[in-house]
């Protein structure tokens, strides 16, 4: 799966993976994580997730990283912001008050971008990508983020046979594979929330798990 297909569903409103709430788990469980005042939190694969604006009003610098331009300009008009707008190598940076969002490919970040960033917050970018892509995606995260980084992880799991993806099944053994050997991965919640979702019902979907859980680096 690659950039111009998420470009194109951002330019086609194909955007159900787009929840118009804070997350409930980043409410739950954020506070679980020791976090110094001010820290920067880093957010891939953001969207225009009002997940980013919550975490900067509780005083986090917030920098996303999203390959739409539709998403980021949806995100600071939504939200009455303003950007500053600036060019730091291929990516273009949107900028207001304590939240920064990279427009561009993930994988092009090098670790200096996110250099004092000690926080992850994975709501949509794992489950985003199909499966040859995470490996990918949880290796690039390595060489990115520095060794006092913790955050949250949010996955879905079902019988990826029963509906193509995204969001994609991403199972709790996968996860402990993908990033038990630099993380230490604590589960902190599991529900079927196979009930609170008529279009996985519809596709033939018989379990739907969700999973919160807490990393910090090894």
């Amino acid at each position: 799966m690659d950039a111009k297909i998420w470009q194109e569903r951002w330019a086609t409103n194909q955007i159900g993976f787009h929840q118009t709430d804070v997350n409930p788990y980043l409410q739950r469980h954020w506070s679980t994580l020791a976090l110094v005042d001010g820290a920067r939190v880093f957010v891939p694969l953001c969207g225009k997730s009002l997940d980013m604006k919550w975490l900067a009003d509780r005083g986090h610098r917030v920098m996303g990283v999203e390959v739409s331009d539709k998403a980021v300009e949806a995100f600071f008009s939504e939200q009455g912001f303003t950007p500053q707008i600036d060019h730091r190598g291929v990516f273009k940076v949107y900028q207001a008050g304590l939240i920064e969002v990279w427009c561009g490919d993930f994988f092009a970040l090098d670790a200096s971008a996110v250099a004092d960033c000690v926080a992850l917050y994975d709501r949509a970018a794992l489950i985003a990508l199909p499966q040859p892509m995470r490996s990918r995606y949880t290796e690039h995260l390595d060489t990115l983020l520095t060794p006092v980084c913790e955050g949250l992880l949010i996955t879905v799991d079902y019988d990826q046979a029963q509906r193509a993806g995204p969001p994609f099944a991403v199972p709790d053994e996968e996860v402990q594979s993908l990033l038990g050997p630099h993380w230490n991965v604590v589960t902190l919640q599991e529900r079927d929330i196979l009930s609170e979702s008529s279009k996985f019902r519809a596709d033939g979907v018989t379990r739907l798990d969700e999973r919160v859980y807490r990393l910090t680096r090894r």
